[in-house]
């Protein structure tokens, strides 16, 4: 950032304003979407941040870094954000359903597109990180994110991703190195009490996932419970956030599936590759005979660990969607 750019941004030009934040723009929507969750609130508080950074820039006074202000400004956006919001998460599952393997709690969560994540900066993280940026955006660690409150989440990602010091992080949160290290503590305890997750992800694009992704595609399509839940690990999980029910396990995936209308009926399915949270995903549709189209009925992320599938994620939320390219409907 030079002097010169500064001064024309403080004086108004839009260009140079650009010029200063565009850089930073990818990796604040990383940010909010770990702290919020929601790819769409994620975006919407970006720009509510550089509008901010718009009319404030007159009162930066180089301090700290401008990336540092402006992750200051999007951290306390989101906490404001999840303090004046009123979302619930809702039970939709409707028809009745076998009882689950165990029942989270409810969880307001988005997949997030990885198209999304090329885009970002390779800047090394402070020397107290604890994650690598694109780990840390893994369902299983937004996911964990969510279930914390939220100035432990935004002591979390400050300190364990991004490797801010407790005392940066104090300022950017005004609050006091004391309270930013318990909160981390505590946060911390959180994650760690999370069920433990296969570690490390299968190469993405290997000969061993890609036949398994054909697979599953083949028996999804096909509606072939029995040829689906036979890809998945004994201790596989099936999740539906924000729903709390979870099933673990290839008897009590497959009693789960065999209730729903989209496997009972004989409507045609059809899937549509994708990648979300640095993991392999599809969207799915449902055929419409009224029509002779397929719409849209949700997006699946797989977690896969060799030639197996360990986790299957229901996204119920169509809204989502264009994020990932991908349309409403299909030709029928």
């Amino acid at each position: 950032m030079s002097d010169a750019t500064l001064q024309r941004a403080r004086s108004g030009d839009e260009e140079a304003f650009s010029a200063l934040t565009d850089p930073h723009r990818r990796e604040l929507q990383v940010h909010c979407y770990r702290i919020l969750g929601s790819v769409q609130d994620a975006e919407d508080l970006v720009q509510e941040t550089l509008l901010a950074a718009w009319h404030g820039l007159g009162g930066f006074e180089g301090r700290a870094s401008l990336r540092s202000w402006l992750y200051t400004i999007a951290t306390n956006r989101c906490l404001n954000a999840l303090r004046d919001s009123a979302r619930r998460p809702a039970a939709v599952l409707g028809a009745e359903v076998p009882d689950p393997t165990r029942m989270g709690e409810p969880i307001w969560l988005q997949p997030y597109p990885d198209a999304l994540l090329e885009g970002l900066p390779d800047r090394a993280p402070g020397p107290g990180a604890r994650y690598e940026t694109r780990e840390a955006v893994g369902l299983a660690f937004v996911s964990g994110l969510q279930r914390m409150a939220p100035h432990q989440r935004a002591v979390l990602v400050l300190r364990d991703v991004l490797g801010y010091r407790a005392a940066e992080v104090a300022v950017m949160l005004d609050s006091s190195e004391a309270s930013v290290n318990s909160a981390l503590q505590r946060a911390r305890a959180a994650l760690d009490a999370v069920p433990a997750r296969p570690e490390g992800p299968a190469v993405p694009d290997s000969p061993a996932q890609r036949a398994l992704l054909v697979r599953f595609s083949d028996a999804f399509e096909a509606g072939d419970i029995d040829a689906l839940v036979a890809l998945l690990t004994d201790d596989a999980w099936l999740r539906m956030p924000p729903e709390p029910h979870e099933y673990q396990g290839r008897p009590a995936i497959a009693a789960f599936l065999r209730t729903r209308a989209l496997w009972t009926s004989a409507r045609g399915l059809r899937l549509v590759a994708t990648r979300a949270n640095g993991q392999p995903a599809f969207g799915y549709y449902v055929g419409d005979p009224n029509c002779g189209v397929a719409r849209a009925a949700g997006l699946l992320v797989l977690g896969v660990e060799g030639a197996a599938i360990t986790e299957l994620t229901r996204f119920g939320d169509t809204g989502v969607l264009p994020w990932f390219g991908l349309p409403r409907t299909l030709p029928g």
